[in-house]
């Protein structure tokens, strides 16, 4: 019997696909980080390339307010931007939906869209509008370029040993409404890599126990959790703050010699969110537990 998307899953399936792919020789980022990586040429900023899909039913609902969707649709680019240190630039929107749909629903769907342009930066480039079959599901797709000072940026790749790894804010809950509204770590990001440059960096949008693996292995380290420590958000068990996926928040490592400096000026530049130490990496060759659960989109 022939292997199903379910059944390989899509870490795996983003292995075997590029694999198939003309690369760049000697890319700065490119599969497997938040963003693709451009160099510009020596003086101008390192161009930061991401594209990403939003599907009804999948990581939107019809009946959700039509405002929300389109901040949604942007805030988790720009949430990839943050995870690697910079800031958007221009984006490219495509929409594919049921003839059937009131325009003002889609209209509504891109004051959402402004909303988080208008509050986070960024410009509308361009796009394609085109309809899906009856019965089909719509989409959202953001196409967009970012930019980031190259002393600045941050990879999946850069944690070793002994760093200590951190989180923002609370973990869990995104299926309660946090997923449509949550606000991207833009300003955390620019003042982490400003005051006190994190080893590795990305965003948890498939949930803690798909993405610190994912870190920890792009970084060559294993890892040490201490569940007692994750913050959850309120009404959330450790389940769900480990397990839930859309939290949009920071995951980061930290040289243990930076952190007590760090957690006191944190304190008094963004006295409303925290940031907690979870944990530590390791050596590749300790021994690793296991985490389960996590966002596939392929899983049922």
């Amino acid at each position: 019997m022939k292997k199903t998307l379910q059944q390989l899953g899509e870490d795996a399936l983003i292995s075997r696909l590029i694999e198939k792919m003309p690369r760049d020789p000697d890319p700065l980022a490119g599969p497997g980080d938040d963003c693709a990586v451009v160099d510009q040429g020596k003086g101008r900023p390192l161009q930061l390339l991401k594209t990403d899909a939003m599907v009804e039913r999948v990581h939107f609902l019809a009946t959700a307010p039509p405002r929300k969707i389109g901040w949604k649709a942007i805030a988790r680019v720009t949430s990839d931007f943050a995870a690697m240190g910079g800031i958007p630039d221009r984006f490219l929107v495509t929409i594919a939906l049921p003839a059937h749909w009131p325009v003002a629903f889609v209209e509504s769907i891109y004051r959402g869209m402004a909303d988080c342009l208008k509050a986070f930066g960024g410009t509308l480039a361009g796009g394609e509008t085109t309809r899906v079959p009856e019965g089909s599901a719509a989409m959202i797709s953001i196409a967009a370029t970012g930019l980031v000072d190259r002393n600045h940026l941050v990879l999946r790749s850069g944690g070793r040993p002994g760093d200590l790894i951190l989180v923002t804010g609370k973990l869990g809950g995104s299926i309660t409404g946090k997923h449509l509204t949550f606000t991207p770590r833009q300003a955390e990001s620019r003042w982490l890599v400003q005051h006190a440059k994190p080893s590795a960096m990305m965003d948890l949008s498939d949930g803690l126990a798909k993405d610190l693996p994912r870190l920890a292995k792009a970084s060559g380290c294993g890892f040490a959790l201490d569940s007692n420590s994750i913050p959850k958000t309120r009404g959330c068990t450790l389940d769900q703050a480990i397990e839930d996926g859309e939290d949009f928040e920071l995951l980061l490592t930290l040289s243990p010699k930076k952190w007590p400096q760090l957690s006191a000026n944190w304190k008094a530049a963004f006295p409303k969110l925290s940031l907690t130490v979870i944990g530590q990496l390791t050596d590749a060759s300790d021994k690793q537990i296991a985490l389960t659960g996590g966002w596939d989109p392929f899983s049922k």
